[in-house]
């Protein structure tokens, strides 16, 4: 029995030994290990052999982390205290150095994160701080690289996640907003008002273009009328003309002058007491008086 318990315990004791002995490192960490004190570097991944009591290995994680940064308030140029909390990303790149040259690398990384946060925001104004978070951004990823790159990390990526400014400022930054609000308001109404002003105008002008060009073709159908009516009312004196001076070359004397004796007979039977009777009767009158007398010159021989 006492020699089965003495099997039991140093069986106990060589599994103990080859747990600490052997360790599976995944792909994602390595083991700096230190032998009497002596860093040996990093191992891994796979399996990592370590000799009992005489190795200590340290676990490093090399994957990207973040920390949050709790909010800070800062004192901007112009004496403006504003809150700021962000974000750091960070990554081990030398797990060596990680754990010789730093003791809490994530903890050393926030503290100077916070100081250099309000170095960078004590020298800019109120308005900057609030309008060019991506160039804060950039200037804290550069500042805290710079010295972490000497304890083996890497910071990745800066991003300030909230800027608030005092209650004061941010009532009048709402009112500020409100107020541009109402001018782009107004200006997007004046333009709808003017292009609306600028659609009838050019539809007045077009339609005055139109009435104008219709009352143009009007007068010129008019006048085309016009001119042909004149020309047929020509022609029709002309025929008529031409009909009268053929008639008239085939009438003798005693035709017109029965055609005179007609209009004064006309004229005495009107009820003017005034005639006008132009020279042509006069002469009618004396040829009219020269047949008279051959007429009875002849009746007084018979």
């Amino acid at each position: 029995m006492g020699t089965l318990i003495g099997i039991l315990v140093v069986l106990a004791a060589a599994l103990t030994l080859f747990l600490m002995a052997v360790r599976v490192v995944p792909e994602y960490r390595r083991l700096v290990v230190f032998r009497l004190g002596r860093s040996l570097g990093p191992k891994g991944p796979g399996l990592v052999f370590l000799i009992p009591f005489v190795d200590r290995a340290v676990n490093v994680d090399l994957r990207e982390v973040f920390f949050d940064v709790p909010p800070q308030t800062c004192i901007t140029a112009d004496n403006a205290s504003v809150s700021i909390d962000f974000l750091v990303y960070d990554k081990v790149i030398d797990p060596e150095r990680s754990v010789l040259e730093v003791e809490n690398f994530t903890g050393a990384a926030r503290g100077l994160a916070i100081t250099t946060l309000r170095a960078v925001v004590g020298a800019m104004h109120l308005d900057d701080v609030l309008s060019k978070r991506d160039e804060i951004n950039q200037i804290l990823h550069q500042k805290l690289d710079d010295v972490t790159d000497r304890w083996g990390v890497r910071v990745m990526a800066v991003e300030i996640r909230e800027v608030i400014p005092p209650r004061a400022i941010e009532e009048a930054m709402t009112r500020q907003m409100a107020a541009e609000r109402n001018r782009r308001a107004m200006v997007a109404e004046a333009d709808g008002q003017r292009e609306a002003q600028v659609k009838v105008a050019q539809g007045e002008r077009e339609a005055i273009i139109l009435r104008a060009e219709g009352q143009k073709q009007a007068t010129v159908l008019a006048a085309e009328a016009d001119r042909e009516a004149s020309i047929l009312r020509a022609q029709g004196v002309a025929q008529a003309l031409e009909e009268i001076h053929k008639v008239a070359q085939t009438l003798d004397s005693k035709t017109m002058t029965l055609q005179y004796l007609q209009a004064l007979r006309d004229l005495g039977g009107s009820q003017a007491t005034k005639f006008v009777i132009p020279t042509e009767f006069v002469g009618l009158a004396q040829a009219l008086g020269g047949r008279a007398r051959e007429a009875m010159a002849e009746e007084g021989k018979q």
